[in-house]
C-alpha cells in the first residue's frame, strides 16, 4: 500500500516560535506513524502581499506556485498556527491566498485544499492556546477554500511552559490528543491516497 504524505507548515518563522517547535514535534510524531513527511517554513516561499491588480497584471508569483505544487504533491497537510490579534498571522493568510490563486493545467479553483486533509492546531503563550487562530484558519480554508478539515484540533495553552527539555509537549493528557489528532489525520491521508 502507498505510503501517505503529509506536509507540515508552521504558521510563524520567528526565531523561538511555539509553533514552529509545535511543527518540527508533529513531523517527528507523524514519522513514527509510518508516513512520509515533509516541513516546510514559509521564509522558503516568500511572497509579496496579494493584490488582485498585481496578479491580473503578473499572475502569480513563483513562489506561489512552487507552494501549491508542494501543497498538491501530499495527502494531508497539517499547519501549526500562531494567534495574531484573534486570527491567523498575516504570512499564512497571504500564502493561503496565492496558493488559492495558482491556475495550472485547467485546474479547478483552490485546487490544492481539494483532494486532501487538513489538521490544525496552536500553541499560544495565552489562556486559550490560540484557540482563536484557529476558528479563523477553520474559516478561511473550510468556508473560503473547500477544504477538508478533521474535527480534531488541539490548542496549547501557556505555551512558554508547555513543552518540556526534549521539546515534547510536557502535559500527558494534551500530548494523548495531540498524537490521537495526527493519528486520525494520517488515517484520513491513507483515505486519499486509496482515492487518487
Amino acid at each position: 500500500m502507498p505510503i501517505p504524505k503529509i506536509l507540515v507548515l508552521p504558521g510563524s518563522t520567528r526565531a523561538g516560535s511555539h509553533n514552529v517547535k509545535l511543527a518540527a514535534l508533529a513531523a517527528k510524531e507523524l514519522t513514527l506513524l509510518d508516513v512520509d513527511v515533509t516541513r516546510i517554513s514559509l521564509t522558503d516561499y516568500p511572497l509579496p502581499i496579494y493584490e488582485a491588480d498585481f496578479d491580473a497584471r503578473e499572475g502569480p508569483p513563483a513562489n506561489a506556485v512552487k507552494l501549491k505544487q508542494m501543497i498538491m504533491a501530499h495527502h494531508g497537510v497539517f499547519i501549526a498556527s500562531p494567534e495574531y490579534s484573534a486570527s491567523v498571522t498575516p504570512m499564512l493568510k497571504n500564502a493561503i491566498d496565492w496558493v488559492s490563486r495558482v491556475r495550472e493545467r485547467g485546474d479547478p479553483t483552490y485546487a490544492a485544499f481539494k483532494g486532501r486533509v487538513f489538521a490544525i492546531s496552536s500553541a499560544s503563550p495565552g489562556r486559550a492556546g490560540g484557540l482563536r487562530s484557529l476558528m479563523a484558519l477553520r474559516q478561511i480554508l473550510e468556508l473560503g477554500c473547500g477544504a477538508l478539515v478533521i474535527p480534531e484540533q488541539v490548542a496549547i495553552q501557556r505555551a512558554d511552559y508547555a513543552f518540556d527539555e526534549m521539546d515534547n509537549i510536557a502535559d500527558t493528557g494534551t500530548a494523548n490528543l495531540f498524537r490521537a489528532q495526527l493519528e486520525r489525520l494520517v488515517e484520513m491521508a491513507r483515505l486519499m491516497v486509496r482515492g487518487g
